[in-house]
């Protein structure tokens, strides 16, 4: 009968008795008799089947399992017969020798699957047993140490069973952690081991409290004990528990279930203490303060180990490194045999016993099939038990197989495996290396070089003294498409406006002087293409072999056409086909040298379009490139001829006017330009529709006249744009001496800013938000002001833009976010039925699509001790329109958390209306242009009632901003407007005026 079919009969048996036992009360000595020998026999038959290595702990485990069952059926028939069970009695007795077999069993297996002592798998099972040893003294032992009914020999029978139990936990854990894989015969035996264990716990507190009776459900663990252990015998993995250790690395990893298993058993310690604290009172000090000591030894001493297995890492790399060094350098197998015993030396634990043999190499018939592979084996000296032997191919004809034994003990050889298998990886690479080399310089001959030229792709001429060409590579035919060279005129190859080159070259070979040189030619081919070759000549007339001048020809047509192509990109914008930023700077310097030369005046001219940005916000970045290529073709017919465009990048372009002779040519220049780009653009949208855009640009005019070098010349008209953007944009502008204080200042600005985050010089005030009907508060919007030490509080009209360009606003936001909900959550500590509901915080376009921007809002509402509902993030129109799916992705996100959502000046930006639906936003805040004009115009009342409406509708919140007057106070409550700010109400206030606000309406200013 097969061991599968023997496992299914046993599983099926075992299934039986065990119903029968608890359906059959009265035959419980009968039925757990047979359950009990079924296991014990269930193990013989498995060593007979299957044939382990060593019998003895499997005949251990079956003398356990037979002496338990006896003790069973002892003390149940003491039981059924109704006399008292003594205690000690002989079933405690039968019980307490089952734990010495077991415990004898379990030691076997551990030393024949682990090879021998393993301090870190020894620790790492003492850990948890030590926890759990300790809840088994706490719980089961010092109870019967405390009752004073039992005689001392009663306490010792009874301390005996967690004892026991603990010694068996503490071997099968250490069993569990030996390295490699865990065959199916492990996993059992420990599950029969926990079997044992909770029925155990189970009948030892039963019989504490005096409740403990036969054939209740905790036998199942004695059950899972027999039929666990029988099963395991029988399946075949159960020879792997006593064969030889496995042949891989001896340490044990520091695993994610091993660390927690480890935390857990740590943590046992105070958790009983703290159990006993609440419970009325610490009774085990003394021992929980000894299980806590023995825990941090235990833990001590694998750090220890992990640091010493660290640092002998660090070493055995360094070796490597050492030894690939020395190999990289090594140029016979004398030197690679000379590395390898240094570098063994160096691997090899300080103190270790070793001996490396290098056997003789011997022939091998099949090179591929030998693996390179370090493998463990009998050693070949006396004196060692195991070595590892690493084989190599060594080149030659017939190749050679090379092989080492390094031997040395086994636990020294499995530590150093990996680091072994790494230095002959290289020693493999070094030795093919030398072989190549070898090879090479065995195939340095006549016929080697001959099938070189011939296959070659370049073609080799041999020229006579009468430029006759005496020996032509079959390349040749390739390149030229010409046959017959041979004794053809070199001439015949060559273009005619390229036989000076040609002539010119050949001389210098011939006088000793092109042999580095190559010269570019225009060949003439069989179908009268014009190739482009690159021609080197060698002069070998002295060498008898050759007799002649040689010529080496490479066709390189595509080559220089892609530099050419290479060179055009590099000058030139891709986009629009105008020189770019570099192009244009040399010709401006070359310009403006002349300029000083006395050859006119150079004129620069800046050139960047208005509102471009919110093209490619509404329309995408496909249409405004489009309007890019249209603007520089315009801008190209403008200028004429003999000025030159360029594209500086994004919107920006520049223009350079060489050689003026009056610099108002630069001023019509700038006209023309402005006047070419205020006409339309019509660009298509790659759907079929069309798009009419505005192409206005502002310019900025300088020359050279006001300039001392070109890079003031461009910063004179960088300058100069900064004004005409600033007087209204689609319109140009000259530069002014003033100009520069100004921009001085605005740069100075620009860098105390920066400073000013890192030195907290900003500040918030807060304008309240009310309820347009009661007049009550009921949140606020943060606005951030500049504390500036020269110029006093500023608003964010003077310092935003700045903010915005140089990137400031990003951390400066992040500021303002944190600030307004520590100082919100402030409020709410104050007087936690305060009436404010939230404060309202703008955020930039460029500070939300910074990368893990709702990670940061996550934060801070964490650091500030914040609820989400109390944020609300004000967003612009233009930032919901452009890259939707990703910005929309964040808002979900951010609405998911508890976050509300508002559009900021909504109304202003590209008709958004037909996507409210979809936006996922909470309020919008009407922009204060529309409330402006409220009273006085028809239209924009009928668009804010629509607004209002259509929120309504789509259930989202309106704000009105910049209420001012009480008659636009009215109109809005009329329309339904539900809330509203302004200086109506209030002016933006600081912190601590805002809680006297609360709790009452607003007193609306006449």
């Amino acid at each position: 009968m097969t061991t599968r079919l023997a496992r299914a009969c046993f599983t099926a048996w075992m299934a039986v008795l065990t119903a029968i036992n608890f359906a059959w009360p009265q035959g419980h000595a009968l039925i757990w008799s047979l359950i009990g020998l079924s296991g014990a026999a269930a193990v013989v038959v498995g060593v007979r089947a299957n044939r382990p290595a060593r019998n003895l702990p499997w005949y251990l485990l079956a003398a356990a399992l037979m002496i338990f069952v006896t003790a069973d059926v002892f003390a149940y028939l003491r039981d059924t017969m109704g006399a008292s069970t003594p205690l000690p009695g002989l079933s405690d007795l039968l019980y307490l020798v089952v734990y010495p077999l077991l415990a004898a069993a379990l030691t076997i297996f551990i030393r024949a699957r682990s090879g021998g002592a393993n301090r870190v798998a020894l620790l790492d099972a003492l850990v948890p047993t030590v926890g759990l040893g300790l809840l088994s003294w706490i719980y089961l032992i010092a109870p019967y140490t405390q009752v004073n009914d039992l005689s001392l020999h009663e306490k010792a029978v009874a301390i005996g069973y967690p004892l026991g139990d603990t010694l068996a936990l503490a071997l099968m854990l250490r069993l569990l952690i030996v390295p490699g894989r865990k065959p199916l015969a492990v996993r059992l035996l420990c599950v029969s081991v926990v079997g044992v264990l909770v029925s155990d716990v189970l009948y030892g507190m039963a019989r504490l409290d005096g409740v403990w009776s036969f054939g209740g459900p905790s036998e199942l663990g004695w059950i899972v004990f027999y039929g666990a252990a029988g099963y395991a015998a029988l399946h075949p993995s159960m020879t792997q528990l006593t064969d030889d250790a496995p042949h891989g690395e001896g340490t044990v990893g520091a695993g994610g279930r091993r660390l927690l298993l480890m935390t857990l058993a740590a943590m046992v310690a105070p958790a009983v203490l703290l159990a006993q604290h609440l419970g009325g009172g610490v009774t085990n000090a003394p021992v929980i303060a000894a299980g806590s000591a023995l825990m941090f030894l235990l833990v001590m001493g694998r750090v220890h180990g992990l640091l010493a297995d660290q640092r002998q890492t660090n070493l055995r790399e360094s070796a490597l490194r050492r030894a690939n060094a020395r190999l990289s350098a090594a140029t016979t197998e004398d030197d690679i045999v000379t590395a390898i015993r240094t570098a063994i030396g160096e691997l090899m634990p300080a103190g270790r016993r070793y001996r490396l043999i290098v056997d003789e190499p011997v022939p091998v018939d099949h090179p591929a099939a030998t693996g390179r592979d370090v493998s463990l084996v009998p050693a070949p000296v006396p004196g060692f038990g195991h070595a590892l032997r690493a084989e190599m191919i060594l080149p030659g004809s017939p190749p050679m197989l090379g092989s080492m034994h390094l031997a040395a003990p086994a636990p020294a050889l499995r530590t150093v495996l990996p680091a072994v298998q790494m230095l002959f990886d290289q020693v493999s690479m070094v030795v093919e290396r030398i072989g190549m080399a070898g090879e090479i310089s065995r195939r340095d001959g006549e016929t080697y070089f001959r099938t070189l030229i011939q296959s070659a792709s370049d073609v080799i001429l041999i020229i006579d003294d009468d430029d006759l060409i005496r020996y032509a590579s079959p390349s040749a035919t390739t390149v030229f498409g010409w046959t017959g060279l041979p004794g053809r005129p070199l001439a015949g190859l060559i273009a005619d406006t390229h036989l000076p080159a040609l002539t010119d070259a050949l001389a210098r070979a011939r006088a000793g002087h092109g042999e580095s040189e190559a010269v570019d030619l225009t060949a003439v081919c069989a179908d009268r293409r014009l190739r482009q070759v690159e021609c080197a000549g060698r002069d070998l007339r002295d060498d008898p072999t050759v007799a002649g001048l040689v010529l080496t020809v490479r066709d390189v047509t595509e080559r220089r056409s892609l530099e050419n192509d290479l060179a055009h990109q590099a000058f030139h914008d891709g986009l629009t086909g105008l020189a770019n930023r570099v192009l244009f700077r040399d010709r401006l310097e070359q310009s403006f040298v002349r300029s000083e030369q006395g050859c006119g005046k150079v004129g620069v001219l800046f050139v960047d379009l208005d509102d471009f940005k919110e093209v490619n916000d509404t329309l995408g970045h496909a249409v405004g490139d489009q309007l890019l290529v249209a603007i520089g073709q315009r801008i190209t017919r403008a200028i004429g001829a003999s000025n030159t465009a360029a594209r500086m990048g994004g919107d920006e372009f520049a223009i350079l006017i060489e050689d003026a002779t009056d610099p108002a040519e630069a001023e019509q220049v700038a006209e023309r330009i402005v006047v070419a780009l205020s006409e339309p653009v019509e660009v298509s949208d790659g759907l079929g529709g069309t798009h009419l855009l505005s192409g206005a640009a502002s310019v900025g005019v300088a020359t050279s006249h006001d300039a001392t070098s070109p890079t003031e010349l461009l910063r004179h008209a960088d300058l100069a744009l900064y004004l005409a953007k600033g007087v209204g944009k689609a319109t140009w502008r000259r530069y002014r001496n003033e100009l520069h204080a100004e921009m001085v200042a605005r740069l100075a600005l620009r860098t105390s800013l920066l400073e000013a985050i890192d030195a907290e010089q900003f500040v918030l005030q807060y304008q309240p938000i009310v309820d347009v009907r009661t007049q009550a508060v009921v949140g606020v919007e943060s606005l951030v002001r500049w504390q500036h030490p020269e110029r006093g509080l500023l608003s964010p009209a003077h310092f935003i833009e700045l903010a915005e360009e140089s990137g400031a606003v990003v951390p400066l936001g992040a500021w303002v976010l944190c600030e307004a909900l520590r100082q919100f959550a402030s409020w709410r500590a104050e007087d936690p039925d305060i009436a404010l509901r939230y404060v309202s915080v703008n955020v930039s376009a460029r500070q939300f699509r910074q990368p893990g921007f709702v990670d940061q809002v996550r934060q801070a509402i964490d650091d500030a001790g914040a609820r989400p509902e109390w944020l609300l993030l004000e967003i612009t129109e233009s930032l919901v329109l452009r890259d939707a799916e990703q910005v929309w992705a964040d808002l979900r996100a951010l609405r998911a958390l508890g976050v509300r959502i508002a559009i900021d000046d909504f109304g202003t930006g590209y008709s958004s209306l037909s996507y409210l639906r979809q936006m996922p936003v909470d309020v919008l805040k009407i922009d204060k242009s529309f409330i402006d004009d409220i009273l006085a115009s028809k239209q924009q009342r009928a668009l804010v009632d629509a607004i209002v409406t259509l929120a309504h509708n789509l259930d989202l919140t309106v704000v009105a901003e910049g209420i001012e007057k009480a008659a636009q106070h009215e109109m809005l409550e009329l329309m339904g407007c539900p809330y509203g700010q302004g200086y109506l109400f209030s002016e933006p206030l600081w912190p601590a005026q805002i809680p006297a606000l609360l709790g009452r309406p607003v007193a609306v200013a006449a």
